[in-house]
């Protein structure tokens, strides 16, 4: 288990720079297995350097893409691929390690392509705004996967949201849930983001009555 401060969901690529002993000794024995996975979970409270830290209970398994080994630490890319539920965390030794069971995938229904377009394009217009006043990790332009399934974890992925409303996401059991959470946390997010747009010096200070 690599427990992180940032959540990652099923088709998202994951990039970790991994020096810390217990987690390159996670990752040999990850990549001694045939699957050459390991599961992510976010940090509810504490450090991902040094142990101590509070862990959330649904995580997503990470599979390994690419390994390369640099001057005293190891990048790492790897990709999301099914959500995982903790049955029971087990002592951190050698690394973080816990018994888990597999989440069922997300319930679509006939009205789930309609919804993820919507969706998406709400997604995909907060970025390209957002983008020209804070950076952002991804582009409007993106280009998803066009598998339905994998495609509605992808819009859930780059949506500039904040850890813990990708931690709901995450946790969503139907895609009408988490299409619609999606579409009012991102316009939300876009109030923040855009919050003092516009404004004239000084204009800050000002009340609101006139």
């Amino acid at each position: 288990m690599f427990p992180l401060g940032s959540v990652l969901v099923p088709g998202m690529p994951l990039q970790l720079q991994v020096f810390e002993p217990r987690y390159v000794a996670m990752l040999s024995s990850s990549l001694a297995g045939t699957e050459r996975e390991f599961g992510v979970v976010l940090i509810e409270r504490g450090s991902e350097v040094g142990g101590g830290d509070l862990r959330f209970d649904v995580g997503t398994v990470a599979r390994i893409v690419s390994v390369e080994v640099g001057d005293g630490s190891i990048h790492l890319l790897a990709k999301g691929t099914t959500r995982f539920e903790v049955v029971r965390w087990l002592e951190d030794d050698p690394f973080p390690r816990a018994e888990v069971r597999d989440l069922a995938s997300l319930v679509v229904d006939d009205s789930t392509p309609s919804r993820l377009a919507e969706a998406e394009a709400v997604v995909r217009a907060t970025l390209a705004r957002s983008s020209e006043f804070v950076e952002l990790p991804w582009p409007a332009d993106v280009e998803l996967s066009g598998d339905l399934d994998e495609r509605i974890w992808q819009v859930a992925g780059i949506a500039p949201l904040s850890s813990i409303d990708h931690y709901a996401l995450l946790c969503s059991t139907t895609a009408a849930e988490l299409l619609a959470r999606l579409v009012d946390d991102t316009q939300g997010a876009e109030m923040v983001l855009t919050a003092g747009w516009g404004l004239e010096p000084g204009d800050d200070d000002k009340g609101v009555d006139q």
